[in-house]
């Protein structure tokens, strides 16, 4: 097990965005009012009770690779990856759910999304 993904399961936040104050400062750093507005509208959604913080993180990868029509300084990919292990997914959920969107969002834009996976975990 790596030393990231040890150090990030301890991270377990009740609202992934609400209670993580490096990933608001993040967001501020893209632009401070981009970064306020960010932190009050989806700490609002993330703080929806039904839906657990593990499986918000997850969704929010599937809805970036997607999306991806952007990429480097301010794509969200890697801050969700790194929030889904904040949240408690491992590397190999989310590998799967990269497979499993093969068959709904196409292997080319998973293919790209694999790489930057790769990346962000050290592989």
């Amino acid at each position: 097990m790596s030393e990231h993904l040890g150090k990030s399961q301890a991270m377990k936040y009740e609202n992934a965005v609400l209670d993580d104050l490096e990933l608001q400062q993040g967001l501020k750093q893209i632009n401070p009012k981009f970064g306020d507005f960010v932190t009050r509208v989806a700490g609002e959604a993330w703080g929806l009770p039904l839906i657990d913080q593990k499986t918000k993180a997850l969704i929010t990868i599937a809805v970036d690779v997607i999306n991806q029509g952007q990429n480097g300084p301010g794509s969200p990919f890697g801050a969700h990856v790194n929030m889904a292990l904040k949240q408690g997914a491992t590397p190999e959920e989310i590998e799967e759910l990269l497979l499993f969107l093969c068959a709904y969002a196409g292997f080319n834009k998973v293919a790209g999304c694999f790489g930057a996976l790769n990346e962000i975990l050290g592989k």
